[in-house]
Protein backbone atom coordinates (compact mmCIF):
# COMPACT_ATOMS: atom_id res chain seq x y z
CA UNK A 1 0.00 0.00 0.00
CA UNK A 2 0.96 3.70 -0.42
CA UNK A 3 1.70 6.31 2.65
CA UNK A 4 -1.20 9.02 3.08
CA UNK A 5 0.04 12.49 1.69
CA UNK A 6 -1.73 15.49 3.68
CA UNK A 7 -0.64 18.62 3.56
CA UNK A 8 1.35 20.83 6.56
CA UNK A 9 -1.95 22.67 7.44
CA UNK A 10 -3.59 19.61 8.00
CA UNK A 11 -0.57 18.02 10.11
CA UNK A 12 -0.30 20.85 12.58
CA UNK A 13 -4.12 20.81 13.13
CA UNK A 14 -3.88 17.21 13.82
CA UNK A 15 -0.87 17.57 16.11
CA UNK A 16 -2.91 20.00 18.09
CA UNK A 17 -5.68 17.89 18.38
CA UNK A 18 -3.22 14.72 19.04
CA UNK A 19 -1.49 16.60 22.19
CA UNK A 20 -4.01 15.34 24.67
CA UNK A 21 -4.24 12.12 23.36
CA UNK A 22 -3.00 8.66 25.50
CA UNK A 23 -0.38 6.54 23.92
CA UNK A 24 -2.64 3.16 22.64
CA UNK A 25 -0.13 1.24 21.03
CA UNK A 26 3.58 0.42 22.51
CA UNK A 27 5.97 -1.36 20.65
CA UNK A 28 8.62 -3.24 22.64
CA UNK A 29 12.10 -4.58 22.44
CA UNK A 30 10.85 -7.38 19.73
CA UNK A 31 10.21 -4.12 17.45
CA UNK A 32 7.57 -4.18 14.83
CA UNK A 33 6.26 -7.65 14.57
CA UNK A 34 2.99 -8.43 12.95
CA UNK A 35 1.01 -8.38 16.25
CA UNK A 36 1.88 -5.49 16.57
CA UNK A 37 0.97 -4.53 12.92
CA UNK A 38 -2.25 -5.72 13.61
CA UNK A 39 -2.88 -3.17 17.10
CA UNK A 40 -2.04 -0.49 15.16
CA UNK A 41 -4.26 -0.86 12.31
CA UNK A 42 -7.47 -1.37 15.00
CA UNK A 43 -6.72 1.13 16.76
CA UNK A 44 -6.51 3.35 13.31
CA UNK A 45 -9.94 1.97 12.11
CA UNK A 46 -11.15 2.87 15.50
CA UNK A 47 -9.73 6.71 16.23
CA UNK A 48 -8.19 7.54 12.98
CA UNK A 49 -5.59 9.72 14.89
CA UNK A 50 -3.17 7.50 17.42
CA UNK A 51 0.03 7.72 19.64
CA UNK A 52 2.57 5.09 19.58
CA UNK A 53 5.25 4.77 22.53
CA UNK A 54 8.57 2.73 20.74
CA UNK A 55 11.03 1.90 23.83
CA UNK A 56 14.39 0.80 23.08
CA UNK A 57 15.28 1.63 20.40
CA UNK A 58 17.40 5.06 18.49
CA UNK A 59 16.20 7.42 16.12
CA UNK A 60 17.04 6.06 12.94
CA UNK A 61 15.15 2.87 14.44
CA UNK A 62 12.72 4.75 14.79
CA UNK A 63 12.06 6.59 11.93
CA UNK A 64 12.22 3.27 9.66
CA UNK A 65 9.98 1.85 12.20
CA UNK A 66 7.13 4.93 11.01
CA UNK A 67 7.95 4.15 7.47
CA UNK A 68 7.36 0.81 7.36
CA UNK A 69 3.94 1.72 9.87
CA UNK A 70 2.95 4.37 7.08
CA UNK A 71 3.55 2.05 4.06
CA UNK A 72 1.93 -0.72 5.11
CA UNK A 73 -1.54 0.87 6.81
CA UNK A 74 -1.78 3.36 4.27
CA UNK A 75 -1.69 6.33 7.15
CA UNK A 76 0.47 9.27 7.52
CA UNK A 77 3.08 10.54 9.71
CA UNK A 78 1.95 13.44 11.25
CA UNK A 79 4.88 13.68 14.41
CA UNK A 80 8.45 12.11 15.83
CA UNK A 81 8.78 13.32 18.89
CA UNK A 82 11.28 11.79 21.43
CA UNK A 83 9.95 7.91 21.71
CA UNK A 84 6.37 8.87 20.61
CA UNK A 85 5.40 8.55 16.92
CA UNK A 86 1.73 10.21 15.78
CA UNK A 87 -0.18 8.51 12.76
CA UNK A 88 -3.35 9.33 10.77
CA UNK A 89 -5.45 7.64 8.84
CA UNK A 90 -9.01 9.19 7.67
CA UNK A 91 -12.23 6.89 8.15
CA UNK A 92 -12.89 5.72 4.28
CA UNK A 93 -16.75 5.93 5.19
CA UNK A 94 -16.88 9.21 7.28
CA UNK A 95 -15.08 10.68 4.63
CA UNK A 96 -17.64 9.65 1.75
CA UNK A 97 -20.11 10.66 4.45
CA UNK A 98 -19.16 13.89 4.87
CA UNK A 99 -18.87 14.31 1.00
CA UNK A 100 -22.67 13.51 0.36
CA UNK A 101 -23.43 15.73 2.91
CA UNK A 102 -21.64 18.73 1.53
CA UNK A 103 -23.40 17.60 -2.05
CA UNK A 104 -26.71 16.85 -0.61
CA UNK A 105 -28.02 20.51 -0.98
CA UNK A 106 -26.42 21.20 -4.79
CA UNK A 107 -29.57 21.10 -7.23
CA UNK A 108 -28.78 18.12 -9.41
CA UNK A 109 -29.81 18.85 -13.10
CA UNK A 110 -29.52 16.70 -16.46
CA UNK A 111 -26.64 17.64 -18.59
CA UNK A 112 -29.22 18.75 -21.67
CA UNK A 113 -31.22 21.34 -19.10
CA UNK A 114 -30.81 24.43 -18.86
CA UNK A 115 -29.29 26.52 -15.59
CA UNK A 116 -31.95 27.61 -13.02
CA UNK A 117 -31.75 29.98 -10.67
CA UNK A 118 -32.10 29.69 -7.14
CA UNK A 119 -34.81 31.96 -6.86
CA UNK A 120 -37.05 30.18 -9.64
CA UNK A 121 -35.93 27.03 -8.68
CA UNK A 122 -36.83 27.38 -4.88
CA UNK A 123 -40.64 28.04 -6.40
CA UNK A 124 -40.69 25.01 -8.23
CA UNK A 125 -39.89 26.45 -11.87
CA UNK A 126 -37.54 25.32 -14.24
CA UNK A 127 -36.50 26.80 -17.32
CA UNK A 128 -37.10 24.54 -20.59
CA UNK A 129 -35.60 24.27 -24.08
CA UNK A 130 -38.97 23.67 -25.79
CA UNK A 131 -39.87 27.04 -26.35
CA UNK A 132 -36.06 28.33 -27.74
CA UNK A 133 -36.10 24.96 -30.01
CA UNK A 134 -39.28 26.08 -31.39
CA UNK A 135 -38.46 29.64 -31.84
CA UNK A 136 -35.11 28.70 -33.93
CA UNK A 137 -36.98 26.64 -36.30
CA UNK A 138 -39.56 29.32 -36.51
CA UNK A 139 -36.30 31.43 -37.07
CA UNK A 140 -35.24 28.86 -39.79
CA UNK A 141 -38.44 28.42 -42.05
CA UNK A 142 -38.42 32.58 -41.74
CA UNK A 143 -34.98 32.17 -43.20
CA UNK A 144 -36.40 29.65 -46.01
CA UNK A 145 -38.89 32.02 -47.00
CA UNK A 146 -36.94 35.17 -47.21
CA UNK A 147 -34.60 33.53 -49.29
CA UNK A 148 -37.32 33.47 -52.53
CA UNK A 149 -37.90 37.09 -52.64
CA UNK A 150 -34.16 38.01 -52.26
CA UNK A 151 -33.89 36.09 -55.83
CA UNK A 152 -36.59 38.46 -57.44
CA UNK A 153 -35.15 41.50 -55.75
CA UNK A 154 -31.42 40.58 -57.72
CA UNK A 155 -33.89 40.44 -60.80
CA UNK A 156 -35.13 44.08 -60.20
CA UNK A 157 -31.65 45.80 -59.54
CA UNK A 158 -32.74 48.83 -61.94
CA UNK A 159 -33.11 51.02 -58.87
CA UNK A 160 -30.60 50.63 -56.31
CA UNK A 161 -31.63 49.84 -52.96
CA UNK A 162 -30.61 53.62 -51.59
CA UNK A 163 -32.62 55.37 -54.03
CA UNK A 164 -30.06 57.98 -54.87
CA UNK A 165 -29.11 58.05 -58.67
CA UNK A 166 -26.21 56.65 -60.09
CA UNK A 167 -23.49 58.63 -62.11
CA UNK A 168 -23.11 57.02 -65.64
CA UNK A 169 -19.36 57.92 -65.97
CA UNK A 170 -18.18 57.02 -62.58
CA UNK A 171 -15.73 53.97 -61.60
CA UNK A 172 -17.88 53.09 -58.50
CA UNK A 173 -21.03 52.65 -60.18
CA UNK A 174 -19.43 50.37 -62.76
CA UNK A 175 -17.64 48.35 -60.17
CA UNK A 176 -21.38 48.35 -58.03
CA UNK A 177 -23.62 47.64 -61.62
CA UNK A 178 -21.11 44.85 -62.06
CA UNK A 179 -21.40 43.73 -58.47
CA UNK A 180 -25.27 44.04 -58.48
CA UNK A 181 -25.48 42.07 -61.66
CA UNK A 182 -23.92 38.40 -60.13
CA UNK A 183 -26.00 38.73 -56.65
CA UNK A 184 -26.81 40.90 -54.38
CA UNK A 185 -25.65 40.80 -50.72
Amino acid sequence: MSKLEITSQERSALRASAHPLRVVVQIGDRGLTEPVLKEIETHLAAHQLIKIRVNGADRDEREAMLQTICDTLSCAPVHHLGKTLIVYRPDAAAVKAEAEARNATRAIRKPNEPYTPKKQAATGASLSRKGEIAKRAAQKTERLENAAPKARRAQAADTPAHRIPRRAGSALSLRAGARRSSTKR
